[in-house]
């Protein structure tokens, strides 16, 4: 109790959440006396982030520095647009697709967010779309960011379960298409009953093979990250290094937008983030250490044993519980929080896969970035584009409640999470 109290506070005072969660672990070696653990704490918090797996982070991080610098970005639009952007409503059905294929490379909701706002919502709000719709919509998209391959919640959740990253960033896949063809769906149904769209620019079709032929080798790079991790030729950690290395390439000499002046400052953007992903997940091997030592997790799955008895009772509870935790909390730190108390239960208790577990707590709390009070990425894209965030939630609570049937959905049928794994 003097722990969670501790820890509380602070939260409440604006602490750093990798701090708190140090500052706790220390709070409760403090209050139980046992002050000889003091000195296995440093070895504990080197030991964290001592993990091969966790060197592909920066390079995820880099690949999205360098291809929003390197005009990457703009070409898979103007690739989207080509195929869907003079359909009716071409432009929602635009902004979703084009996440799709930018989050196969960003893997951050939150970066996706502040990108995709910046360059989607003006182009719709001038082709007739409303405004705060349009914002929202952006902010829906950025979900499959930390869904689809690669993804820093994945990295971080396979160092914590002790998973493949390689296996974890494969179980994103079919989650994340299914999320983007639910998407469509909603924006096809809110176009027939809400809204009369307006329709796309209309291109010849020597402008879209034109268009096409200039993007296709932007789609190189989420080919070389997902299809050498799937084919098994590559582990994550290589295929960021490799990905790196092709969008500077496409960058620098296929599009040229990219400078190597460029390089200094994309280098150290992408190390402050992931300095701060690294000390999270260092902080986590300190508060999972103190939580086995306190029997935490045992006394956890005493409890849910008296409510859940099933596997499928235990994920729906776990749904609702990481809901509650992902309003007020962001993804990464949500996982460290929640991944050490609930793992042990659902693989050990329930028999649950690791990996299914993983996919359902990960998609879990990148909805917890879509809810309120805290709703962060309504705030990022408030932040770009001037659209209220309260008003953003509600005009696309369609998107919110179909986000909630898939997590049903992988919360029931393990084979939508490991399909492509096993």
């Amino acid at each position: 109790m003097v722990t969670t109290a501790f820890f509380t506070f602070f939260m409440l005072v604006g602490v750093p959440i990798g701090l708190c969660l140090c500052m706790a672990a220390a709070v409760y070696i403090w209050a139980t006396g046992n002050t000889l653990l003091f000195a296995s704490f440093p070895v504990q918090l080197f030991g964290g982030v001592d993990n091969y797996g966790l060197i592909s982070i920066p390079l995820f991080v880099l690949i999205g520095e360098v291809m929003n610098g390197g005009g990457i970005t703009r070409r898979i639009i103007d690739m989207t647009m080509a195929f869907v952007g003079a359909m009716k409503g071409g432009l929602a059905y635009v902004n979703l697709l084009a996440n799709m294929f930018v989050s196969s490379i960003l893997g951050s909701a939150t970066a996706q967010v502040a990108i995709m706002a910046q360059m989607m919502v003006p182009e719709m709000e001038k082709k007739g779309y409303d405004k705060t719709f349009a914002a929202g919509l952006t902010a829906y998209a950025g979900m499959l960011g930390p869904i689809i391959p690669p993804s820093i919640m994945f990295v971080v959740y396979s160092v914590l379960a002790q998973v493949p990253v390689g296996d974890m960033l494969t179980a994103g896949m079919l989650p994340g298409i299914l999320l983007t063809a639910i998407f469509c769906v909603v924006i096809a149904l809110m176009g027939w009953f809400c809204y009369d769209y307006p329709r796309g620019d209309v291109m010849t079709l020597k402008q879209r093979f034109r268009i096409v032929l200039g993007a296709l080798p932007t789609l190189s790079i989420p080919i070389i990250i997902v299809g050498s991790i799937m084919a098994g030729i590559a582990n994550a950690t290589e295929a960021a290094a490799v990905g790196v290395v092709a969008a500077v390439l496409v960058g620098r000499y296929w599009i040229g937008d990219l400078k190597f002046s460029d390089l200094p400052l994309m280098l150290l953007k992408a190390g402050i983030y992931s300095a701060v992903v690294l000390l999270l997940v260092a902080a986590a091997a300190v508060f999972s250490w103190v939580l086995v030592y306190g029997m935490v997790p045992q006394n956890v799955a005493a409890w849910v044993q008296t409510i859940a008895s099933d596997p499928i009772t235990f994920m729906l509870l776990v749904n609702v519980i990481l809901l509650v935790i992902g309003t007020v909390i962001d993804g990464a730190p949500g996982l460290i929080m929640t991944v050490p108390i609930l793992l042990p239960i659902a693989t050990e208790v329930y028999g649950i896969d690791p990996i299914h577990f993983g996919v359902v707590v990960t998609v879990n709390l990148v909805l917890g970035f879509l809810s309120p009070p805290v709703g962060l990425c309504f705030f990022v894209a408030s932040a770009v584009t001037g659209a209220k965030p309260g008003k953003m939630f509600i005009v696309t609570l369609p998107f919110f409640f179909a986000s909630c049937v898939l997590l049903v959905l992988l919360s029931i049928f393990p084979i939508l999470s490991t399909y492509f794994v096993r």
